[in-house]
């Protein structure tokens, strides 16, 4: 291992000595601080987001400032890590909720700020310390953030970011210090690292890909179902883990629905990321936008039909696609990270229900639909972290956030998410 990279594993091991012994509050209030800065800064930070990965200028300001509220959720959370008393015959019983050290964070380009800071906010709170390894396109963004933590007052060694690429990662995971890992990535990426930490009897959290379903029932708003549609498959490029991948239509209304959506769907129009009326850019890579286009032409080959082409305008930007898809198509076992979409018709709620969950996945689905027993059909039935009713998949810091199957395990958000990396510490005597 690189020296420089150990002295900062052993670093941040040393800093979670004395920061494990901080209370609550003075954390927080320093969580509050960094969330002002962030706020007061959305433009300037934005723009390094915009720079590095393609996403437009008023979605990457929108990043900064869901960052800045969740932080602020955080600073005036609720501390649920105190020692909880237990009703039992011993003279003292309770359970003391303990930090567990360094935490290793491996975190993907698509949200460079939201995707670290919901991991590390709720891991420093709780009394760790965060090593951070950064999609190789984002270390502009992992450097900054390393720089707000101290310049807002965090002591030094709390978060740290690591400019070093995948092959780098076994080695630092199973260093000594490192006591967990989060990771947010592909399916495989994944596997792989739960191996590692396995392996060394460490924790890990995965957040990993998905292919939600939006599902659009005959009783639903039709024209709000195709304009949030079209939204939530294409922001951010179509490139985010929860973006509705399948639309799965009630076939009686497949006459109806398709042609507004199709219009909706349309106004995407891939344009400069640095303009403020930018609603679509390119994808963060070109090699990614290689990869989307070999996914739908064997799609194609495997029969599915072009409702709207997936047209290649430059190394990274499409006019996004769309295709109707049967089940049994291969394509439906795989993520689509861009701007293609599937159709799906199903004849009725249980099939619908049967196509939503006939996928490795089980991140996040959306369902259409005004009548109140049909949304408890889909509620219980869904295999998914979460379920929409009438909305498209947003996260907020309020609630857990997380997956089921392929899609990971671990909770993200909400104050569940502050005792992801404490081990409850049993306290028995008489």
């Amino acid at each position: 291992m690189d020296k420089s990279i150990e002295n900062k594993l052993l670093k941040a091991d040393a800093a979670f000595e004395q920061w494990k012994k901080v209370p609550f509050a003075e954390k927080q209030k320093l969580i509050a601080k960094a969330a002002a800065f962030l706020r007061e800064n959305a433009e300037e930070l934005g723009t390094i987001i915009t720079k590095e990965m393609n996403k437009p200028i008023s979605q990457s300001v929108s990043e900064i400032e869901k960052c800045a509220l969740m932080m602020t959720y955080y600073a005036e959370a609720e501390n649920v890590l105190q020692p909880e008393k237990i009703q039992s015959e011993y003279h003292f019983s309770e359970i003391h909720y303990v930090p567990k050290g360094v935490i290793l964070g491996i975190m993907p380009w698509n949200f460079p700020f939201w995707q670290v800071l919901r991991f590390a906010v709720p891991a420093i709170l709780a009394g760790n310390t965060v090593v951070l390894k950064h999609a190789s396109i984002c270390f502009g963004s992992g450097n900054t953030l390393e720089k707000i933590f101290t310049d807002v007052g965090f002591p030094e060694g709390i978060f740290q970011n690591l400019e070093v690429g995948h092959k780098d990662v076994k080695e630092i995971l199973e260093h000594e210090t490192i006591k967990a890992v989060s990771l947010t990535g592909s399916e495989k990426a994944g596997a792989e690292v739960a191996s590692i930490a396995g392996k060394k009897i460490k924790k890990s959290l995965l957040e990993l890909g998905g292919s939600d379903a939006f599902i659009v029932l005959d009783d639903a708003d039709l024209d709000e179902a195709a304009k949030v549609g079209a939204l939530a498959r294409l922001q951010n490029c179509g490139q985010t883990c929860v973006a509705a991948k399948r639309f799965i239509i009630q076939e009686h209304i497949e006459a109806d629905f398709l042609p507004k959506f199709i219009a909706e769907y349309q106004k995407y129009i891939p344009a400069d990321p640095m303009k403020k009326e930018t609603k679509i850019a390119g994808m963060a890579r070109p090699d990614l936008a290689d990869d989307l286009e070999k996914q739908y032409h064997r799609a194609l080959e495997n029969g599915a039909e072009v409702i709207i082409a997936l047209e290649r305008m430059s190394d990274t930007e499409f006019k996004p696609g769309l295709i109707k898809v049967e089940e049994g198509n291969p394509i439906l076992k795989e993520e689509l990270f861009g701007p293609l979409g599937m159709v799906l018709i199903a004849k009725d709620d249980a099939e619908a229900l049967e196509i939503a969950n006939n996928v490795p996945f089980g991140l996040s689905n959306a369902v259409w639909t005004k009548d109140p027993e049909r949304q408890q059909f889909f509620i219980n039935g869904l295999e998914s972290g979460t379920v929409n009713i009438n909305r498209m998949t947003s996260s907020d810091p309020r609630f857990p956030f997380g997956g089921t199957k392929s899609s990971g395990y671990g909770t993200e958000l909400s104050l569940l998410a502050l005792k992801e990396f404490v081990t409850p510490k049993t306290i028995i005597g008489n």
